[in-house]
């Protein structure tokens, strides 16, 4: 007899469901197939389906992309949603802490396992953000990490550089419904985003490749 597969996890091992990751969880629903209520980015239809990649990887809208709710998690419409690089562990963001010394007092490199929370008028996420350090300006105290779940940090350790400016996103545009022009603001959802919320910011850096539109999003908030 063929056991039947069941819903594909996210992969984000966030662990708001109580397992540590996914694959944890992935054990567990062949003898509790209910426990699949715990996550929170599969429930009640938060992941839109997928859609194939934007045509020529250029900015315009797909042509399927009516097949997408275009809604968020709270009934909020965005324009497109934005992948992180093939070759990234997670969404790329760009931050400043809100005391930027701590870069360097921290000691802050890249590879580093880092905790924080983006506060105030950069997102005002309530959610703690996990992630790994790709590149370090101190300097400025500016870092560039990928954010992931808290997987990592759990098992390994961890900087906590506390409450952080989220000063920007780049990521990877296959599908929206709206022309990208750099110089306009849109409203965005990171594929990857534990509540599925939609976020605004300004395109200022737009590059067709053959994985899609890469840009860069600054200005943001959260709403």
């Amino acid at each position: 007899m063929v056991q039947e597969q069941g819903p594909e996890l996210p992969g984000l091992d966030c662990g708001v469901c109580g397992y540590r990751s996914c694959d944890a969880l992935a054990r567990q629903l062949a003898d509790r197939p209910d426990l699949i209520r715990r996550c929170i980015n599969l429930s009640e239809e938060r992941m839109a389906p997928t859609v194939a990649g934007l045509a020529g990887a250029g900015a315009s809208p797909v042509q399927d992309a009516a097949e997408l709710t275009w809604q968020d998690s709270l009934g909020r419409g965005f324009d497109f949603y934005l992948e992180h690089f093939p070759e990234d562990p997670g969404p790329r963001e760009i931050i400043l802490p809100h005391n930027p010394m701590l870069t360097r007092e921290m000691e802050v490199a890249v590879g580093d396992l880092m905790i924080g929370r983006p506060l105030g008028m950069s997102c005002g996420c309530p959610i703690t953000h996990c992630g790994v350090v790709m590149d370090v300006d101190a300097r400025t105290g500016v870092i560039v990490w990928c954010v992931t779940g808290p997987l990592g940090p759990r098992e390994s350790g961890f900087k906590d550089i506390g409450y952080y400016i989220a000063e920007g996103y780049e990521g990877l545009v296959r599908q929206t419904r709206a022309d990208i022009r750099i110089g306009m603001r849109y409203f965005f959802q990171p594929r990857m985003c534990m509540l599925q919320w939609r976020h605004s910011g300004l395109v200022n850096y737009a590059n067709r490749g053959k994985d899609g539109l890469q840009i860069r999003l600054e200005g943001l908030w959260i709403g």
